[in-house]
């Protein structure tokens, strides 16, 4: 039986790793994920577009998302360096109200005092209110609801 060289064994152990992960990105529907593990950083992330979808539960409401996904500008433009940008503060799934069917926190054209809760963001089954850092008027609501939200993705914008 021969042996394989040890960089030739590494190789394929990074590769084996490299698929695990692009299968982790698509059971759990991430966009990226990183990991460290003996002074190997690996970060395997996908592109994705974002399709105005409003599912069928929804179609009532329908026109709202679909106008606040009309307003927001072209995916070239780089919406985290906004100045009126709201960050997530975490990983999660964004909710625009306090329960299915209420009416939403806010939306486009509302004027919004610091403090003021925005959104609500689920993370590990506890609801987390995201409060207005500032006040403003929502101009951009750039997630939809029920959209699973990164660490530093821009949630809105508020002029």
């Amino acid at each position: 039986m021969a042996r394989q060289p040890a960089d030739k064994a590494s190789k394929n152990d990074d590769s084996a790793l490299i698929r695990e992960l692009a299968l982790l990105l698509d059971e759990t529907s991430l966009t990226e994920i990183e990991i460290e593990r003996a002074g190997l950083r690996v970060r395997v992330a996908r592109n994705i577009s974002v399709a105005a979808a409003v599912p069928s539960a929804y179609a009532p409401a329908a026109a709202a998302p679909a106008a606040v996904v009309a307003a927001a500008p072209s995916a070239g433009a780089d919406l985290s360096k906004h100045p009126g940008v709201v960050p997530s503060p975490m990983v999660g799934t964004a909710y625009w109200s306090p329960e299915p069917g209420a009416k939403p926190f806010v939306e486009v054209g509302t004027k919004v005092s610091a403090g003021q809760t925005l959104l609500i963001i689920e993370a590990m089954k506890t609801m987390n209110q995201i409060p207005s850092p500032r006040a403003g008027t929502v101009t951009q609501i750039l997630v939809e609801d029920g959209q699973p939200v990164e660490f530093g993705e821009p949630l809105m914008i508020i002029e």
